[in-house]
């Protein structure tokens, strides 16, 4: 088996061209409007979306998404080959890349980004790089990846956020005797290899970045890229006003577009509004431990779970919340994964089946649960608020607790919460990330949910090693009929991105794997 890329002149060609060629124009600063702040800019210990979607402005991979999200292009490798075997990778390295403190990027520094990423000591997404046996270089061009085993998803691995390249010597040099405390260090002026340079973090208020200046593409110019001199994130919780800034022009875009405002913003001459394809899922996430702070959890209980989903009117709330523009599940991760499996709506609503199991479960009467979103999200409160009225239909008694992102965060992990809204997207273009996530208990307990089967487990562990792709799509369509039955998420629906800009920006996209793209976006002057 032997798969090669070619190197890439450009990312205008990297990236399928999706800029027009002949009209950019350098220079300006762009603000974008975020939902709430990023966390913490390590890509190896974090798993927050927040910090995600924004690091590939920092950091890059050997290997990047295609801009739909389901093939692979040349990154900090211009090409890659696969031996017959299956158990090992080659990669030529590009000429001339420097991280954004003027240092070369060399083959050590790859070793060692590898290394970190892989360490099981080091986050929850070590799992992705499970197979590497061992890194070398046998030149200073070349990086060769040994394999315990084959690994059917090791290529699209080298594209995921947490095997970004580091500089080895900047981060070593940072205070701290461990890996985590190195990390906090670093994540507060990040040294990549990406478009941008952090210039300054104010803690929940904003993140100013300037060009970096020794970025190794060029534009259809000819010239280095970004085009823009600056980018600006601007941390605005409340959905209302950060359109209204969007309209005012006191910033350029707006993510998370509340779906209720997606028709008026379209209407609007000064604003393009977009729905950037994806493979968001929306999902309430339940804790199903037996006790949460001492108290019994009817959570827990599998018929109460199944009353809940069967209560739960999906079409509504696709028709109330997203105004048409979602579809319900078919299964816990969106339609356009590979080996999704499943073709119609997960527990169709059904109320008479949802008070006949709720008789039949150990809370007959029903019982009052809460339920964490976060403040100012208007989707949020728009799903939870209808299900406080469909649930009270079997006698839950659904209390909505608005919180900041940083609180939910907490309680999440720790376990403490009862339920949540819930929202995921796709990192990488296969089914094992999110099984991983979602099913696979090891990892982060299921959702932090608590939820375990062992049947799933031993089937992902399995498909992590299956090189065919017949078994394997076997193997994830038995975790999805598992998982879906009886795991602890209501799921709701699947939608695009909606991001509103202004009609002078350019360039600017939003891949289906979540990351926000600005390296070739460009203002009218």
């Amino acid at each position: 088996m032997k798969i090669v890329a070619a190197a890439a002149l450009s990312v205008t060609a990297l990236l399928g061209g999706l800029s027009a060629v002949s009209a950019q124009e350098r220079g300006g600063v762009m603000t974008y409007g975020r939902y709430t702040d990023s966390l913490f800019l390590d890509p190896v210990l974090n798993d927050a979306n927040v910090d995600i979607w924004v690091m590939t402005n920092f950091y890059e991979t050997l290997i990047m998404s295609s801009p739909d999200g389901m093939t692979l292009k040349p990154g900090l490798a211009t090409e890659w080959s696969v031996n017959e075997a299956g158990d090992e990778v080659t990669l030529k390295l590009r000429e001339g890349v420097k991280f954004s403190d003027g240092t070369p990027m060399t083959t050590e520094d790859v070793i060692w980004s590898l290394n970190r990423a892989k360490n099981p000591d080091n986050g929850i997404w070590n799992f992705i790089l499970a197979s590497v046996d061992t890194v070398t270089a046998p030149d200073a061009g070349t990086i060769v990846i040994k394999l315990k085993y084959p690994d059917p998803t090791i290529l699209a691995a080298l594209s995921v956020f947490n095997t970004a390249i580091m500089p080895k010597a900047a981060f070593e040099a940072m205070p701290g005797e461990t890996d985590a405390e190195k990390a906090q260090e670093f994540g507060k002026h990040p040294i990549g290899t990406g478009p941008f340079v952090l210039t300054s973090w104010d803690r929940g208020s904003s993140m100013k970045m300037t060009r970096n200046e020794y970025y190794w593409a060029k534009g259809a110019d000819g010239k280095p890229l970004p085009y823009l001199d600056g980018l600006n994130f601007e941390v605005i919780p409340d959905d209302a006003t950060r359109i209204l800034k969007l309209q005012s022009g006191d910033i350029d875009g707006a993510e998370f577009i509340p779906f209720a405002r997606v028709g008026e913003l379209k209407a609007d001459p000064n604003i393009k509004m977009e729905l950037f394809p994806g493979t968001r899922v929306w999902d309430i996430i339940m804790n199903v431990r037996p006790e949460i702070n001492g108290k019994p959890n009817p959570l827990a209980d599998e018929k109460v779970r199944q009353a809940m989903n069967y209560a739960a009117n999906k079409e509504a709330l696709v028709q109330v919340v997203t105004y048409g523009v979602g579809t319900p599940l078919t299964s816990f991760m969106a339609s356009s994964t590979p080996m999704h499996s499943g073709d119609k709506p997960l527990f169709p609503y059904d109320l008479e089946k949802a008070k006949a199991l709720m008789a039949e479960s150990g809370y007959p009467d029903g019982f009052k649960i809460s339920i964490l979103t976060i403040a100012g999200n208007q989707d949020d409160l728009g799903i939870t608020t209808a299900l406080q009225q469909m649930w009270k239909a079997i006698g839950i008694d659904l209390e909505i607790r608005q919180v900041d992102n940083a609180s939910r965060t907490e309680q999440y992990r720790a376990g403490t919460f009862e339920m949540r809204t819930g929202g995921w997207t796709n990192d990488i273009s296969d089914p094992s990330q999110i099984t991983s996530y979602f099913a696979y208990s090891p990892t982060i307990d299921a959702l932090h949910s608590g939820w375990k089967n062992a049947e799933v487990d031993k089937l992902f562990e399995e498909s992590q090693k299956e090189m065919d792709p017949v078994k394997r799509a076997e193997q994830f369509a038995r975790i999805q009929e598992i998982f879906n039955a009886t795991g602890p998420t209501i799921p709701l629906y699947e939608t695009p991105y909606p991001v509103a800009l202004s009609q002078k920006v350019n360039g600017f996209y939003q891949i289906p794997l979540g990351n926000n793209i600005f390296t070739e976006t460009w203002l009218d002057q």
